[in-house]
């Protein structure tokens, strides 16, 4: 019993349903890409690589008929297996045109070279093949010390334009008050946090749930901005050679 209710508190970190609220300190920001993940990834289909792959936590939400994980090349990465293929951090192990779809979430930003991390990406995917890439905007520095950049979606844009994508699709998560809220709740989390996962968890339910459920009320009262969110979300598709 105590496995399934650990197993289901970690699968709200990632995916957080109502329980989020109260148990995840990151309720907004992970929220908001399940939500835009949920809905987009439908136009993932085919053979699709998922790029920063982590625990592949929105496999399932996706409408591939194959799906490739991929990880930069490290000890600990190699430790986890949960990729299907590793990169030397620039060259994907793949021949041009090799994927129908391509997911990308939170990883943008731990690039240093991210001219070349979309060209890499371009390479592999077909012409017409669909990318759907996540990144922060709004958010404190993390994975320390590889956290190299913010994009707004302006930025964003220009890149993938660049590397001949054409934009279908971008969002903005979390466009309103819960931005503030959870901001709030990632430095409680920051100052708060420990190895155990059962002080962690006290911490949300007596600190953070909270300002999850104030954040939640009052992003219905105040109005949204469109200037300040949490994550870009954008669905593109690479252009054909005529295009």
């Amino acid at each position: 019993m105590l496995a399934g209710l650990k197993a289901h508190y970690f699968a709200q970190m990632a995916r957080p349903g109502v329980l989020g609220l109260f148990v995840n300190p990151f309720y907004f920001a992970r929220k908001g890409l399940l939500e835009s993940v949920t809905e987009l990834g439908q136009e993932l289909r085919g053979r699709l690589l998922d790029v920063g792959c982590g625990d592949r936590p929105y496999e399932s939400l996706t409408s591939a008929r194959e799906y490739l994980g991929l990880e930069i090349d490290t000890p600990a990465n190699r430790a986890r297996g949960r990729a299907d293929a590793y990169y030397d951090g620039r060259c994907f192990p793949f021949d041009d045109g090799t994927f129908d779809a391509v997911l990308c979430n939170q990883v943008l930003e731990h690039v240093f070279e991210p001219e070349e991390f979309v060209r890499e990406i371009g390479r592999v995917l077909k012409p017409g093949g669909r990318l759907l890439l996540t990144v922060p905007f709004v958010w404190d520095e993390h994975e320390q010390p590889r956290d190299y950049a913010r994009y707004s979606s302006f930025g964003l844009r220009a890149l993938l334009e660049r590397h001949s994508f054409k934009l279908l699709q971008q969002r903005r998560t979390a466009a309103d008050a819960r931005a503030l809220f959870q901001l709030i709740n990632a430095y409680l989390y920051k100052v708060t946090a420990t190895r155990s996962p059962y002080f962690n968890l006290l911490c949300a339910l007596i600190l953070m749930a909270p300002i999850n459920l104030a954040g939640a009320a009052l992003s219905l009262i105040l109005p949204s901005n469109p200037d300040f969110f949490l994550d870009n979300v954008v669905l593109a598709e690479k252009k054909g050679a005529a295009e």
